[in-house]
């Protein structure tokens, strides 16, 4: 298949998961962020969650999610940066079979231009297991914003071109899409 054939659109099962010590669902300004882009781009929201800052807690949402047939992927926002808190790299990041290093790589460098040398601070983090992107992103609404407008918005849809992540996820008809990436690298 040509990487220039467009596929359908597909819409997703999408979870959203909220690591806080603070936020509640009055005031969970950045999953409601990623809540209704989601739904705006024609994906379904799965599930959501606020779960407190604990390694452990985080763990068990995130492997619950990834062990269910109908959650494609997973978004995490929250507890990516340095703070004693800060948990949710260190709890997510056992539980990868892949990877995505690009993502953290290209959140940060598109961070860059909205604020700066403060993009250092942030462990966004992506990676694939049992067939669910799991995508860890800072817990603000503007970089939920930024990593959703600018990353995933393109990456979870089906028809994007040259490739995305649709096809690499659990239930997304593989017969029906070809990778078209790794013949690009």
């Amino acid at each position: 298949m040509s990487h220039k054939q467009k596929q359908p659109f597909k819409p997703l099962n999408i979870a959203v998961h909220t690591v806080s010590d603070t936020r509640n669902e009055e005031n969970d300004t950045s999953g409601l962020a990623l809540k209704e882009r989601l739904l705006a781009a024609g994906h379904n929201l799965a599930d959501k969650k606020i779960t407190r800052d604990d390694i452990f807690h985080i763990r068990a949402v995130v492997s619950d999610w990834i062990h269910r047939d109908d959650i494609n992927v997973v978004l995490i926002t929250g507890g990516t940066g340095f703070t004693v808190r800060d948990n949710t790299p260190q709890a997510v990041e056992p539980l990868l079979v892949k990877r995505v290093p690009g993502f953290g790589e290209l959140f940060r460098q598109i961070s860059y231009t909205e604020i700066g040398t403060s993009t250092v601070q942030s462990r966004a983090l992506a990676g694939i297991s049992n067939g669910t992107l799991i995508v860890c992103m800072p817990g603000s609404p503007n970089a939920c914003k930024t990593a959703w407008d600018k990353i995933l918005l393109d990456q979870l849809d089906a028809s994007h071109r040259p490739c995305n992540f649709v096809e690499h996820l659990q239930n997304s008809s593989q017969d029906e899409v070809s990778s078209n990436c790794e013949s690009r690298n």
